[in-house]
């Protein structure tokens, strides 16, 4: 299996996370001719990362249905819990990072980079980002983000709170620990987790190197 990967990438990084808990053996490779490219197109249409290539030439792309194929497929060090009720926690969890706490968060970062944005649609989308994280401190679990087990809910977020940590500030916003005792807890003990230890310290060397440039 090769894994079309972007290592600064949150969604990339997800994915990475269940490959590293779960043992598996995956090409890393960027995507040809770069994401959104007409070559790697070719690979997934869609054009984004990740993408899941199988030895039998079928492509699976978009992060999620790439860790549930893998949960499936490799039931090895499980990512999601036996009972069906577990399950539908794990998932509510998913579908909130990637439709309600992401997508604010990634609408500012053009700014970051230089590109011109209104002030009030800032505004706004940092104020989304910090309604959605005073949801995840309100429901957050213990130890970790669906309860007591390591699951794909905090594959998903852990990548993402690498940014928010990084760029919230840049913003003129509080820090998404601060004030939130739940997530700052979790966020210290997912740090330690060797998966996440490992994909977070590839996004912040995939950063330094963009920086540089």
């Amino acid at each position: 299996m090769k894994l079309y990967n972007l290592m600064l990438s949150n969604f990339a990084a997800k994915s990475r996370i269940a490959i590293y808990e779960k043992g598996l053996t995956v090409e890393m490779v960027d995507p040809p001719g770069g994401m959104g490219s007409a070559d790697y197109k070719k690979v997934n249409p869609l054009g984004k990362v990740p993408a899941l290539g199988l030895d039998n030439g079928q492509v699976i792309a978009e992060s999620e249905i790439i860790n549930e194929y893998l949960e499936e497929k490799y039931p090895q060090n499980p990512l999601l819990p036996a009972d069906a009720e577990g399950r539908a926690k794990v998932r509510a969890c998913t579908r909130f990072h990637d439709l309600y706490l992401e997508p604010p968060m990634r609408a500012v970062f053009p700014k970051l980079f230089g590109q011109k944005l209104d002030d009030k649609f800032v505004e706004e989308k940092i104020k989304e980002v910090n309604s959605r994280l005073d949801q995840l401190d309100a429901t957050i679990g213990s130890p970790w983000v669906a309860g007591s087990a390591f699951t794909l809910a905090d594959a998903a977020i852990a990548p993402t709170m690498f940014f928010l940590n990084t760029f919230l500030p840049q913003l003129g916003s509080k820090g998404p620990l601060e004030g939130r005792p739940k997530v700052a807890a979790w966020w210290k003990s997912v740090q330690e987790r060797p998966s996440v230890k490992k994909a977070i310290d590839e996004q912040q060397a995939a950063l330094a190197a963009m920086m540089k440039k």
